[in-house]
């Protein structure tokens, strides 16, 4: 899962994103309103932190820029201004959630799976399909029951393309959501392509009914074999 935080202090951002790199989360900062904005135009996220004072910009702008590009990240405001308003304006705007300052990382970790789970409108964070269980919070992959173990990017890589079966992804947007947006300064894709052949194998290995198919010149889709 891949995590924007938009926070123009830097401790607390150092700190925000070496917590949900420890989770096994993608994270990107972003300390302004302009690179946020850039960032956002650019970039596709599971989940931004969104800080409201920022020294160029009030960040309930990026919501309504959200909205303008009909985009759909899962937006927690964190932010010093505790107001009543402005929790309602955050809202109105299109936040899934508000976390005042100061807040425990436990706490943010745990915002940030609910608005998750909420955003795929279910209560429960595991995703299914055909013989195939993948919980994002345990990092754990299951077929038919039994356990398969998987390295980190081949584990977001199959949790990207499960939450979108049945769809083309086009391999430079997967490099992007599982790598950050360093990936776009690589010259090819072959640590995608390294990653995805293991990923393959390890599944029908473990007789998975679902298959991860190549689109020539594209990218990949996933689909239920049963």
């Amino acid at each position: 899962m891949k995590i924007l935080i938009v926070e123009d202090e830097p401790s607390l951002c150092e700190l925000m994103a070496r917590t949900l790199r420890k989770e096994q989360y993608v994270v990107e900062t972003a300390s302004t309103f302009t690179e946020a904005s850039e960032r956002l135009g650019v970039y596709s996220y599971d989940c931004v932190l969104l800080d409201i004072m920022l020294p160029d910009g009030n960040g309930l702008r990026l919501l309504e820029e959200l909205k303008m590009q009909d985009k759909r990240e899962n937006v927690i405001i964190i932010s010093a201004r505790d107001s009543l308003e402005d929790k309602i304006l955050g809202l109105e705007e299109g936040a899934d959630d508000y976390l005042p300052k100061p807040f425990h990382m436990a706490e943010l970790s745990a915002r940030i799976r609910s608005v998750v789970r909420r955003s795929r409108g279910s209560g429960r964070s595991s995703i299914v399909l055909g013989n195939v269980t993948l919980d994002p919070e345990s990092f754990r992959v299951e077929v038919a029951g039994a356990e398969v173990v998987l390295l980190k990017k081949e584990f977001d890589i199959l949790s990207y393309l499960m939450q979108r079966p049945g769809h083309m992804v086009d391999k430079a947007v997967l490099a992007e959501a599982v790598w950050g947006d360093h990936a776009d300064q690589a010259d090819n894709f072959h640590f995608v392509y390294s990653q995805m052949k293991n990923l393959r194998r390890k599944l029908e290995e473990a007789g998975a009914t679902i298959e991860i198919k190549a689109v020539y010149g594209f990218g990949y889709k996933l689909s239920v074999t049963e």
